[in-house]
This record gives C-alpha cells, structure tokens and sequence, in this order.
C-alpha cells in the first residue's frame, strides 16, 4: 500500500492510500476528493489534471498536456497509476465543478420573484395553491384502571373528533414513538396529518407548545448541478434556497457514463450515495440551519429530475435506459418515503417524483413544461430546456410533442477546455472589440472576481463574437492573428480570453477549435431537433409564438447570440423568454399544490413522445446544423455577418 496525498491550492489536504497500480482517479473517487472527469476517466476530456509534487506516477503521455507542461509535473489523473508514496496538487480548475453550497439571499426580491411569477401564473390557469398538510391539537384523557383503551385507539378517536373523519391511518413509524410522546406530554399533544376524501393520516405528534413548522422542500436532481427551495407548507413562503453540484460528476459529465458507472459492482449504490449522502443530505442540513428549522420538519419532497437521474435516486437498474429499445423501469412512481432512501428529513416524508415521459425525457421536463404554462395556451409555443442534455416540448393547449437529443454537457461546461458550470468565477458574457479583438467579460462573483472558465451563456456570447468579429469562419477555425489568438504545434487555433496572471486558474482561459466544434455539435442537436421536430409535425418556424428557454446556463441567455451561432430558430427576438430553472419551479408547484402534482401526471400521460433516433432525417439535419450558422444561409435571413 501507498500513501496518497492531494493537496489543495488552498492549503488543504486529503490522505489516502492505495494499492500498487491502482488508478489515481479511482484513488480520488473512494477518497471523495472532487476532481472534474467528465469524460468518466475515457482520457478524453483533458480536465482531471493534477500536479505532480512528490513520489513517482506511472502516467502515460496525452495530447492534453504539453510537453512543457509534462516537465513541470502535470498529469491526467485517469491515466496515472500509484507505484510509490505520492503527493499531487489538485488545482481549483480541476474542482470547480463542484462548486461550494451557495445559500441565497432571500431578502434580494431576484431569488424569489421567478416562483412568486410561476405560482401567479399557474393561479390564473385554474391551478389552487393547496395543499393537504395541516397541524391539529389533539387533548386526550389518560388511561386508568377504567379507561384502558390502547394508545392507538385513543388518538384516532381524538383525531377523528377534532378532524370530522370516518378514517383515521396511522404509520408504524408514528407508533412507534406514541407511547413515550403522549406520557412525556399527558396526552396533549399536536398532530401534523395529511388530509384526504374522508380519511386523515397522521405524520408526527408533537409536543403541544411548540412552535411547530410545516416544511417541504422542492429539488431539481440536474446532471451537473442540483438546485432546492425550503417552503413552509402552511404559509408557502419560500425559507431558503440553494443550489450545489451533484456528488455523481465525477462519474462521468452525462448520463450514459453514469448508468455504465452503475452497473459495475457496487456501481448503484455509489451513484445513489453520491447524489443522497453526499448531495442532498448536506443540502438539507445547510438549509435547515439557514431556515433555523430541524430537518425532521420536513414532511415532503418534490422531486424533478430527468429519467436516468430519477432511476439512480431511488437505485433502480438504469441499464436498459441507454439500450434499445430504450425502456425505463418507470414512468411514474409512488408510495416512495424518505426512510427508504436514507433522506435525512422526516422519515416518513413523502416523495413526490415528477414522472418521466421516455427514456431521455423525464420529470424534470414535465415538470418544466407544466411551469411554462404551455398546456394552457392557446398559441403554438416551443419549450426548450438546456441542461447536460437538452430537451425540447412543443404544442399548445390541443397536444404537446416532446423529443431529447445528445447535446452532451457543452452547456453547462462540459466538454469544453475551459467550461464551467456557472458558478463563482464563471464567465457569464462577453463582448469582442472587432478591431483590437480584445474581450469585456462578465464574470459569476463578488467584485474583484477573477475568472475559472466559462459557463454555457458564456460560450454562446463568446462564439458568437468571435464569428461576428470574423475570428473564425463558418466551420469554427480561425482565420485572424492576434495577440490573443496562438496556434500549437499541430496548427490547432484557440483565443485567450484571460491570461493565468489575471485569472485564478493555473493556466490561461482560453478557448480552442476543438472546444467551438464541441459546442456547435451541442448547437446543431438543438437546432437540428428542432427542425425535425416541426417537420414531423408539417410546421414551419413561423409558426412558432413563442419560445421558452430552461436551464441554470448562467444569468440569462443573449438570445440575439443564440440565433446568430444557429442555436435557435431565426424568429423575431420578442418571442423568446428565459424563464430560469423551470424544473425546480415545476416542482415547487407539486410541492405546494396538490392539483398541480395531478396536472403534472396528466401532461407526462398526453404528451407524445419523439425518439429522434428513429427519425431518418434527423442525422442529416444534425450534420448541416454544425456550421455556424447553418450550411442552409436561408433558415437565417436577419443574420448581417453570416
């Protein structure tokens, strides 16, 4: 056995150890030290970087790292194996996927507003904002010699006295600790119950003065990132809000490296660990102390997250997702409590899970497409969610069809050398001067912020200025010289945005031509998808109304870019609306509402679904939608420097 150190670039250190020959990123994996792989280890992306400091690796030479770099002590960490007591630096850059917990600050109307304007939406659709959690004080006599009726008999008489019930149902779990609870409090106590048609399930008994809160809380299980909201389930104010990276990237970016991640020995378990334990579990607890709540006041969870995602969650076998014929274990899914996860929050917390619509179309789509309101409009409108994958829903009010394709992670930085997830240090825009080609960049964080890399609303800005700005032509290369602009060894090109000396990454921020085809493949699947979609249907661009654009890419998508790299259709620029985090407002919604979480159901039953794959255009499509805009200048009649 060897020692394995890593160490931090903020002083920090993780040991470990590890067999002769064991591989450094497994090492790192076991030991749950974050280090970005989102190629799952394939030595495909380049991003699992590390510095050698001490000790000896057997790593073999990569395309990602220079001959230069090599000498100072860089590795991939996939491709290195332990062979003697090493110590390693792992560089923010190779971390900052997982960014910190970010709590928001609920006092900023900003946070807030995107789920006040979801829920007055949804109230002028007909959808009430009720929901069937309520406390109720039950007072009992105590036993005696006379009276010797069990502990159960006597809270369901009570409760069904004070709650005007035929039924009274009470979880083993509720029973368990009754005995203790009514004698520590003489028989008085409160009850949080779940109402329903002429039955009461009681959840918890309480003692009777305390101040008791109703708590839920609302979560989007993203592949990159996973985002929540803490809500009082009486008052339905929002307590706290917070988002964080989903502990499973480092089994790969997207969801196919996941399932073959999973279905190795104990691969389930490790992939349901990282997303409960090492997620959403500290999520809950960071939260409970911003709210000053205790978790076991949470009594409910919604759920939203796309299909491979929802299976890992509750450890089903998501194998047969990515196999044809491409069948899940479920669409919809019930009866799932939070002590069968190991959730730490109230035991018998019911799970809401948003169902999924097919194999690559999930709950977090449903629930997305019921925030946008789409279902109930009667104008022709396009919801697009842009996440580690993208996802598409068009129709209207009459019918709704819904399609994925494989953009892959370029949208939220994967894929791209110098691509982020947007979070601290993120650049969010940019702006190219077509003369002197230097950039104004907006960057994620407090003033004084230096940049990490690029987020996808980042990447959309920047290709599209540097195609503005004739950097690069039509097919992503470069074709102007600069101080900004290099070109290695084997004539690949690529554009500084920040120099290391200015920005807090061990290397410059930059951009390059592998990265811009990475991206207008991401672009083309979009766009090509689109197409596809409205042809099946025997619709043209035109007749779209509207366009709604999901996804935490960043602050906002310049939409004016979107059209200009191709991303999205040539339509007038007043149809477009991002509307944020759609997922996590969809499950606020079924958090909140019970008639919301039954419309949910219903949208994820009326909606076709498109399989792409089977479309005999769709390949075709995809190939002339990775150019910029298009090898078809006439789908894009307003761009002027195409």
């Amino acid at each position: 056995m060897y020692k394995v150190t890593f160490k931090f670039e903020d002083g920090s250190l993780v040991e470990a150890f590890a067999a002769e020959g064991e591989n450094l990123l497994e090492v790192a994996r076991k030991t749950n030290v974050a280090i970005d792989a989102p190629c799952s280890g394939n030595a495909a992306c380049g991003k699992c970087r590390v510095q050698l400091l001490s000790g000896e690796l057997e790593a073999e030479k990569t395309a990602h790292i220079t001959e230069e770099e090599y000498a100072q002590g860089w590795r991939l960490s996939c491709v290195s194996k332990v062979i003697a007591d090493v110590e390693v630096m792992v560089p923010d850059i190779a971390s900052a996927y997982k960014s910190r917990m970010k709590i928001a600050d609920l006092d900023s109307a900003k946070e807030v507003e995107i789920f006040e304007k979801t829920e007055s939406d949804l109230k002028a659709a007909g959808i009430s904002f009720e929901n069937d959690l309520e406390v109720v004080r039950v007072t009992m006599n105590p036993p005696s010699l006379d009276d010797t009726m069990p502990d159960m008999e006597r809270v369901t008489w009570a409760v069904k006295e004070v709650c005007q019930t035929e039924q009274v149902k009470i979880p083993f779990y509720v029973m368990k600790k009754m005995a203790e609870t009514l004698r520590t409090y003489n028989f008085d106590v409160q009850c949080v119950i779940r109402k329903g048609s002429g039955k009461v399930e009681v959840l918890d008994l309480c003692p009777p003065k305390e101040e008791l809160k109703v708590c839920g809380m609302a979560v989007d299980i993203g592949t990159t990132s996973v985002a929540a909201l803490l809500i009082d389930m009486i008052s339905g104010k929002i307590l706290a809000k917070a988002s964080t990276g989903n502990g499973q990237i480092r089994y790969g970016a997207d969801v196919i490296n996941r399932i073959i991640e999973s279905v190795k020995p104990g691969g389930r378990k490790k992939l349901q660990d990282a997303v409960i334990k090492e997620t959403l579990n500290p999520l809950v607890a960071q939260m409970c102390r911003a709210a000053k709540i205790r978790p076991q006041m949470i009594y409910r969870m919604a759920v939203a997250g796309n299909t491979t995602m929802n299976h890992l969650l509750v450890g089903v076998d998501a194998d047969p997702v990515r196999m044809e014929p491409y069948i899940p274990t479920f669409f919809e899914l019930e009866n799932i409590y939070a002590q069968d996860l190991g959730l730490s929050i109230y035991p018998h917390a019911r799970l809401i899970i948003a169902p999924n619509i097919g194999s690559y179309v999930g709950g977090d789509i449903t629930a997305g497409t019921f925030a946008s309101s789409i279902w109930n409009k009667s104008e022709m409108s396009l919801f697009i969610d842009l996440g580690t994958n993208g996802e598409l829903v068009f129709g209207n009010e009459e019918f709704m069809m819904s399609c994925a394709c494989s953009a892959g992670p370029a949208f939220e930085g994967g894929d791209i050398s110098c691509g982020m997830r947007a979070t601290d240090g993120a650049i969010e825009a940019c702006v190219i001067d077509k003369e002197t080609m230097e950039p104004a960049l907006s960057i994620i964080g407090d003033e004084g912020q230096k940049a990490v890399g690029v987020c996808g609303s980042g990447i959309i800005d920047l290709i599209s200025e540097l195609f503005r700005c004739g950097i690069i032509n039509p097919k992503g290369k470069f074709v102007r010289e600069g101080a900004r602009i290099r070109h290695d060894k084997y004539g690949m090109g690529s554009y500084v945005l920040v120099f290391k000396e200015d920005a807090a990454s061990v290397k410059d921020v930059e951009i390059n031509e592998v990265d811009i085809d990475n991206f207008m493949r991401a672009k083309g699947a979009i766009f090509s998808a689109v197409r596809v979609m409205l042809n099946s249907l025997d619709f043209t661009v035109d007749m779209i109304d509207n366009v709604y654009v999901a996804g935490g890419i960043g602050s906002g998508i310049n939409m004016e870019n979107a059209v200009n790299i191709g991303m999205f259709p040539d339509i007038p620029i007043e149809k477009f609306h991002y509307i944020g985090n759609s997922s996590l407002s969809g499950a606020y919604a079924m958090l909140l509402s019970g008639q919301a979480e039954k419309k949910v159901a219903e949208i994820s039953r009326n909606m076709t679904y498109l399989e792409l794959s089977n479309e005999p255009t769709y390949m075709d499509e995809f190939v002339a939608s990775c150019f910029l805009p298009h090898t078809d200048a006439t789908l894009f009649p307003s761009l002027t420097f195409k």
